[in-house]
């Protein structure tokens, strides 16, 4: 497989030295300067806020995760207890400066991000390729969009695994056994199909690891909810495995 790659560049953080006087000087009693100037003592100071706290409500994920018996396939629902709760569909911050709208692939950390406005990011878990040297990096675009998408094995994978992969040279018509699951968000480099997708999955319990054969997967409910957020033309920015948003 031949994939157009992209480097990204970190720059390094610089260091800062700090010095301090070798003797410090006792404090004043309190109000010893206004005794002095015939002044009234000062008043206590303002004690600290409290830190602001978080109102974000948790997610009720048995209803996220919930089976869908509306689709053209049932999608079932997710066995919460096989998956690191990280990995969980949330809204957080987000800090990095891309602009909304913008799908950010962090394959070192397992998550998709769909960037907000004003600093906030919908993350989804994922799951990436075994192989790092199969991992696609850099800019892409979505050009298609599929629901409930047919699958084929590339060449190089019929090659690589001919046990696994043989009998499906010829293809897969989508449903509920199918790989790529209910969805498949089809990622194109400057006009040309790389032939990595992001997608649903029949595994749920293998997301955060890296289990595909190089593309990205979703939880199927993730997946559709993706979907439906995001238009052709989309940009995608996925980053090497040596970079996180983190």
């Amino acid at each position: 497989m031949s994939l157009r790659r992209r480097s990204l560049l970190g720059g390094l953080p610089g260091l800062l030295a700090a010095c301090v006087p070798s003797e410090v000087p006792a404090p004043s009693p309190p109000g010893a300067a206004q005794a002095v100037l015939g002044g009234s003592p000062p008043a206590p100071p303002d004690p600290p806020r409290p830190p602001v706290p978080d109102r974000t409500p948790e997610p009720d994920y048995r209803s996220i995760y919930a089976a869908i018996t509306t689709e053209r396939f049932s999608i079932p629902a997710v066995n919460l207890r096989r998956i690191d709760p990280r990995y969980l569909r949330r809204e957080v911050a987000y800090p990095r400066a891309d602009e909304p709208g913008t799908i950010v692939v962090d394959t070192a950390a397992r998550y998709a991000y769909l960037v907000l406005q004003g600093g906030r990011a919908m993350r989804y878990g994922i799951a990436v390729g075994r192989d790092q040297a199969f991992n696609l990096t850099g800019d892409a675009f979505v050009e298609r969009k599929a629901a409930w998408p047919n699958w084929r094995p590339t060449p190089e994978m019929v090659a690589r695994e001919p046990q696994r992969y043989g009998h499906l040279r010829h293809g897969m018509p989508g449903g509920g056994r199918n790989p790529l699951g209910a969805r498949a968000l089809y990622l194109y480099q400057d006009g040309y199909d790389t032939y990595y997708r992001l997608h649903g999955t029949v595994e749920p319990w293998t997301i955060g690891t890296m289990a595909s054969a190089g593309c990205i997967r979703l939880i199927n409910q993730d997946i559709v909810d993706l979907y439906q957020r995001v238009p052709i033309g989309t940009r995608v920015v996925i980053l090497p495995t040596d970079a996180s948003v983190a």
